[in-house]
């Protein structure tokens, strides 16, 4: 058996250990599970394995257990492959029974395809990228936990034909530059997945592992072939095909996880990919797939490498400050007493970044922790989409206070609302029959992620076919929190979970659960200058301490008792008593929604009559101001 450290290094030996043991029982493939998951349990082990986001693939040993935080962007048909095949050693004329399990290439010998010990398996294959819009600020306290914990051993046996330069040199020669400083694996990587397990003796590739397929469209290598199908313009980093093998109908599109899994980088695989895409050139009776679906299918393992899937833990968030699970409720009690004096230090800076508008900054807070904890039939509850009415159009506020969001949040997206990018801008995925992927789109999301629009943009013009469906789109997403995904013969829901912030100079054009109207009593001099110096006045551990409450009160449970429910309900018979028309049901939903999360900004998992009261006074003052607003403009609808 190996030693301590060998089942990061070396994790194929434990495997053809396991093998080996089993007696061609079936049992060897839940044993190996089990061993890396108490592995990754013991000692805080899973913090030893390196990390593909954070470390440059060059610098990873092959076949090694690495581990990848990401999301499912596409899921691909399942693929079949020898799970057990049987080599012939032609020097000593034996035969000897491997297994093929968590492996791309064979190897030991000739493979006897004939031979009766021959199992064929099914496996699944996931094309994750990096969770999309992760705040820098998450990038980075994950890229110094990773690389001061992780046993990083350097591949000796493997040296690519490559200078060792960074993956951020390899993009850049294909795309403009990106100031991504700590994602130490970002870069040019090209997509698809490599069909069943191919025996190759020749382990040359045909082109440098850094070369990237052509851009001409009249090149064989079609332009899709560069699209690494991120879903926000302007990312970079790792794409990976994830191979699953067990219990893959437990995981869904858009799904956050960290995977745990041996690295497969073999150049063989490139060949395989070239020389099926040549055969299909030349004839194309003998194979089923089109040249941009092996393309996408079967790209060279050194821009999107393989990772066989282990072990594979769901993220509840992707906030490095906390552990990845949900919270134990034994730890969310130790923090739960510092949260109202956290509360109160963040409602004192978000109010200075809203220049002086207390009540502004109380709603954003309530925004920040807002969560569809639950769905009623098509409803989602828990929602609690914020139009920050009354931002300037001339000056670049909307984009200072989105720095500031994104300081906060670990995963963001600024969407600038102008013409062009309605216009123009893919923001639902559909469906490509021809490479049969998911083409990505703006909306293809991950959980918890803050959505910026900023409508202050949007100026005078005609919406065309593809603005009004984007517009259409962002609407559902608010009102329904789903995204119609486009699958060219029908549309396909997709449940999300997306906090939408609107910022616009009167009441949005989209809809929103609440709208507060910003109403300064500071006017600094000099806008950018006075932003700046409120977000250097808040030191590190401070923003810390805001990163962490904001996570958490987004996590805690929350109940009504029946006391308070019936004391609800009679407050609410009360109000429609003088006035029908000054309390509609949706006007409750609204309060009970305002009144459950400010119970939850202040530590508090149930409703209180003092809760109750201290949502109906902020809801009052939100409403007069709303009113007041509107005899002002006069042209709020």
């Amino acid at each position: 058996m190996p030693t301590v450290h060998d089942w990061i290094n070396n994790p194929l030996a434990v495997v053809d250990g396991l093998f080996a043991q089993s007696n061609s029982s079936p049992d060897w493939e839940k044993k190996v599970v089990e061993y890396f998951k108490e592995k990754l349990k013991l000692n805080d082990a899973h913090t030893w394995v390196p990390s593909l986001n954070d470390v440059p693939l060059y610098y990873l040993k092959p076949n090694s257990l690495v581990k990848f935080r990401c999301m499912v962007q596409d899921m691909f048909d399942p693929e079949f492959f020898m799970g057990v095949y049987e080599t012939n050693d032609l020097t000593s004329n034996s035969k000897q029974v491997k297994c093929g399990k968590y492996k791309d290439i064979t190897v030991g010998g000739q493979v006897d395809f004939n031979s009766r010990n021959t199992v064929t398996s099914e496996r699944q294959t996931f094309y994750c990228v990096p969770i999309p819009g992760e705040s820098q600020w998450a990038k980075e306290i994950s890229f110094i936990w990773s690389t001061s914990q992780a046993r990083v051993v350097p591949s000796t046996s493997y040296v690519p034909n490559r200078h060792k330069r960074s993956y951020e040199e390899d993009y850049e020669m294909d795309t403009q530059p990106q100031e991504m400083k700590y994602n130490g694996a970002a870069g040019g990587f090209d997509e698809g997945t490599s069909g069943g397990l191919a025996s190759h003796g020749n382990t040359e590739p045909k082109r440098q592992e850094t070369e990237a397929p052509s851009h001409d469209s009249s090149s064989v290598h079609c332009t899709s072939s560069l699209d690494l199908n991120f879903p926000l313009p302007g990312e970079k980093g790792p794409a990976c095909l994830v191979k699953v093998y067990e219990d893959w109908d437990s995981f869904k599109l858009n799904d956050m996880l960290e995977v745990f899994g041996i690295l497969s980088v073999d150049p063989a695989l490139s060949v395989i990919a070239d020389e099926r895409e040549a055969s299909s050139l030349l004839d194309h009776t003998e194979v089923t797939e089109t040249v941009e679906e092996q393309r996408v299918h079967s790209p060279p393992a050194s821009l999107v490498p393989r990772l066989h899937m282990l072990y594979a833990q769901p993220l509840v968030h992707n906030n490095p400050l906390l552990p990845s699970s949900a919270p134990e409720s034994n730890d969310l009690c130790s923090v739960l007493g510092e949260l109202a004096s956290v509360r109160a230090e963040l409602h004192t800076y978000l109010t200075h970044v809203l220049m002086g508008d207390s009540l502004a900054a109380e709603y954003l807070i309530l925004h920040l922790i807002s969560n569809v904890y639950s769905r009623r039939d098509v409803l989602p509850l828990g929602k609690f989409t914020l139009n920050l009415s009354g931002c300037p159009h001339s000056s670049p506020y909307t984009e200072h206070l989105y720095k500031v969001i994104q300081q906060l949040v670990p995963s963001s997206y600024w969407l600038c609302m102008c013409l062009h990018n309605m216009n123009n801008q893919r923001m639902v995925p559909w469906k490509d029959y021809t490479a049969n992927r998911l083409v990505s789109g703006t909306l293809q999301l991950a959980n918890n992620t803050s959505l910026f629009l900023d409508e202050t943009q949007l100026e005078q013009g005609q919406l065309d076919a593809t603005g009004v469906r984007n517009i259409t789109a962002l609407g559902n997403l608010i009102s329904w929190q789903k995204v119609d995904y486009d699958f060219n013969y029908h549309q396909m829901e997709f449940p999300c979970n997306i906090n939408v912030l609107i910022a616009s100079e009167g009441r949005s054009l989209l809809p929103s659960d609440s709208q507060v109207h910003l109403r300064p009593t500071l006017n600094p001099p000099n806008l950018e200058e006075y932003l700046s110096a409120v977000q250097v006045a808040q030191v590190p551990s401070q923003f810390n301490k805001y990163r962490i409450y904001l996570s958490v009160a987004r996590a805690l449970n929350y109940t009504i008792s029946d006391e308070i429910t019936t004391a609800v309900e009679d407050d609410f018979v009360e109000m429609r008593k003088d006035d029908p028309q000054s309390m509609s049901a949706e006007d409750l939903h609204r309060l009970l929604v305002v009144a459950r999360l400010l119970s939850l900004s202040h530590g508090q998992n149930t409703l209180s009559r003092d809760g109750w009261m201290k949502a109906k006074q902020l809801e009052a003052l939100r409403i007069s101001r709303t009113q007041q607003q509107k005899s002002v403009s006069g042209n709020e609808p």
